[in-house]
């Protein structure tokens, strides 16, 4: 199965940002694994067009790091919609972030956004996950069963990839163990497969990935790629995620 790689820039990133992802998208053009995995970058929406316009023909596809739950236009000052990504050629967008979820993203939001987000041809990477309170309380797979029942729907689950990003490993260095993890990921596959009637659910682990810890998330077949944050924002920590997951 394909394999993702795909860099969450944040806040992050100048037109002048693109000399990281020249180097990135020369490594993939020399990469003997080229053709297993498909690399995915979501700058901000300032720089969308810009690498869009720069990448295409090329080994680095662009997305957005949320869309707004309208379709088209509105009066609401700041917001962008999923049929105004699209129409500057960026193929994918986050959904139900953290971040996004922590400023007041509800699961009727989530809903919306994924629907109208579907509708404008755009592939989606809804990003579920625990806090440390829940995970104490052993409630991670009631947490994100909801999270995925509440807002995913059939009719459009082909048009979705899963990313789990444990809340309390965001940033921290802390990651699940191997056993925790291929559990959690077993389970969200069979959630996904038995509810939703998706055969072969993509499932994505978030969370401190870096150039090391993909050593132990590399052991986990279930995993079917990453969500990563502040290490994809260096050209070399990112080429080192990919060439340490292949060796």
């Amino acid at each position: 199965m394909m394999k993702y790689f795909i860099g969450n820039w944040k806040m992050f990133g100048t037109p002048k940002s693109l000399s990281i992802l020249n180097k990135v998208n020369y490594f993939i053009s020399r990469d003997k694994n080229k053709k297993k995995y498909k690399v995915i970058i979501t700058p901000p929406f300032t720089l969308i067009q810009t690498f869009v316009n720069h990448f295409k023909n090329k080994k680095i596809s662009i997305g957005a790091q949320n869309s707004y739950q309208k379709e088209k236009f509105s009066s609401d000052t700041g917001a962008i919609s999923p049929f105004m990504i699209r129409s500057v050629g960026a193929k994918y967008t986050l959904i139900g972030h953290s971040d996004n979820r922590k400023e007041g993203d509800t699961d009727k939001i989530l809903k919306d956004k994924v629907k109208f987000a579907s509708k404008n041809n755009l592939k989606i990477i809804f990003c579920i996950g625990e806090n440390k309170f829940q995970k104490n309380k052993k409630k991670t797979f009631s947490v994100l069963k909801k999270q995925l029942m509440n807002v995913l729907e059939k009719k459009l689950i082909d048009n979705i990839i899963i990313a789990y990003e444990p809340i309390w490993s965001i940033g921290t260095g802390k990651i699940p163990s191997k056993n925790e993890l291929t559990k959690t990921i077993i389970f969200i596959k069979s959630t996904v497969k038995k509810m939703l009637k998706k055969k072969k659910p993509i499932v994505l682990y978030g969370g401190s990935v870096d150039e090391n810890s993909v050593n132990l998330f590399k052991q986990i077949k279930e995993i079917d790629g990453f969500l990563i944050g502040g290490a994809s924002k260096s050209s070399k920590k990112f080429i080192d995620i990919i060439k340490n997951y292949y060796t």
